[in-house]
């Protein structure tokens, strides 16, 4: 065999040999490329983390004053004892709101975040959609013909012009209202009795 096709064998050889080492030590290269991270992204992503952690472990505080359908209630109270300070709330429709929810209903108020009580106080003015009118406090109302639930300054306004019109226009109920005497039937003669009182008197002889 000539020189020169030992030189060819060498060289084909070493060419061989470094083509296989190559990929390797591109392979590792690259492999540290995408494990290197730029410290920017990872301060980021344990910032992200840490937020989320607090987030999640701050407890709601707990207040013992809560406004609640414009009216101050005790932080302590559950939510339907809470709702039957509201006027025009008994204790059936108290219930109900909880049911209505999906909220418990021994959960002091207190404890509700801003969003619960946004969301009771557009469950109660958005009452006659979800009840029957026979649970509502204003079937056909005078103006409108419609079934509302009225509740707080709006049912007190409503009661006053209520009253105002039937003494308006003289009915049984109106004038007895302008007397100040009871409308519902009830018996006078020894109930509602006011001014000076008479004690018995004995016939003369």
């Amino acid at each position: 065999m000539s020189n020169e096709l030992k030189y060819i064998q060498m060289v084909s050889e070493k060419e061989k040999v470094e083509k296989k080492d190559k990929p390797e030590e591109e392979g590792r290269e690259a492999r540290k490329e995408k494990m290197e991270v730029p410290e920017e992204g990872l301060e980021g992503e344990v910032e992200s983390r840490e937020s989320v952690e607090k987030l999640e472990e701050k407890p709601i505080e707990f207040r013992h004053r809560v406004r609640l359908a414009g009216v101050i209630v005790d932080g302590n109270l559950d939510l339907v004892r809470a709702l039957m300070k509201i006027k025009g709330i008994g204790h059936r429709i108290a219930s109900t709101v909880p049911v209505l929810m999906d909220m418990p209903r021994k959960k002091r108020v207190g404890e509700l975040s801003e969003e619960e009580i946004d969301r009771i106080e557009n469950t109660l003015k958005n009452l006659h959609k979800k009840l029957p009118p026979w649970m509502l406090n204003r079937e056909k109302d005078f103006e409108t013909g419609k079934n509302l639930h009225l509740i707080g300054g709006d049912l007190e306004v409503t009661q006053r012009e209520d009253i105002t019109r039937q003494k308006r226009i003289k009915s049984y109920r109106g004038i007895r209202h302008s007397l100040g005497l009871p409308v519902r039937g009830q018996r006078t003669r020894t109930s509602f009795r006011t001014g000076a009182t008479v004690g018995v008197t004995r016939r003369k002889r």
